[in-house]
């Protein structure tokens, strides 16, 4: 079974799981949720910061910018292949994301003394499957046509390793998540990413990595 696969599957069992109301599941999250928005409540300095960091750096139209910025920058290239394959990708998530949202129609958690707000259903969290779908393809890019080897590899998984995390704690955080949410965010978003490379493989058009 393909790594794609194994995701897919993830995903449809924790949205199943979801949909259905799994009592240990729920409970799990109710738990988590409240801890941390006793915290937020308990730090407004914290809290603002998680909120700039939810709103401005790893925000949706952030991430969706830098993935043009990426594909502009391949076409110039001449990469345009390449480019075809980042553009698609970041469709095809958004269209899945859209899909599973629409699907579930889960309610996000609701508070009497909230920190933060969102609208639309919760179920992916589009914050955490748009900047993990971005940091994959990042990641992917990286390998394929990046040096070979030296500090840019493990600077380009930091970064991305730490912003997939952090967007998915600031979620929970802020109050306008399940944890649960977090997941199929990842889930998906990895997914999304691995299968439309083993997709477009044979003809993505990458130049050979240069060595360092």
């Amino acid at each position: 079974m393909s790594v794609t696969a194994v995701l897919l599957v993830c995903g449809a069992v924790l949205t199943a799981l979801v949909e259905g109301g799994w009592g240990p599941l729920a409970d799990a999250d109710r738990t988590v949720a409240q801890e941390l928005h006793r915290a937020a409540v308990g730090h407004p300095a914290w809290t603002r910061t998680n909120r700039v960091l939810t709103d401005w750096v790893w925000d949706p139209i952030t991430m969706r910018l830098l993935t043009l910025a990426v594909v502009g920058y391949l076409a110039w290239r001449r990469l345009a292949r390449l480019a075809l394959w980042v553009l698609t990708t970041s469709l095809v998530g958004l269209g899945l994301q859209s899909a599973v949202k629409a699907a579930t129609a889960r309610p996000r958690p609701h508070w009497p003394d909230p920190v933060d707000s969102a609208h639309n259903w919760a179920f992916p969290s589009g914050h955490v499957m748009t900047a993990t779908l971005t940091c994959a393809l990042l990641v992917a890019l990286y390998a394929w046509c990046g040096p070979r080897g030296g500090a840019g590899r493990a600077a380009v998984w930091g970064a991305g390793v730490f912003s997939v995390l952090g967007v998915g704690f600031t979620r929970v955080f802020l109050g306008v998540h399940w944890l649960t949410d977090v997941f199929a965010g990842w889930l998906f978003g990895v997914a999304v990413v691995t299968g439309c490379a083993a997709a477009f493989s044979p003809w993505r058009g990458c130049p050979a990595p240069r060595s360092t």
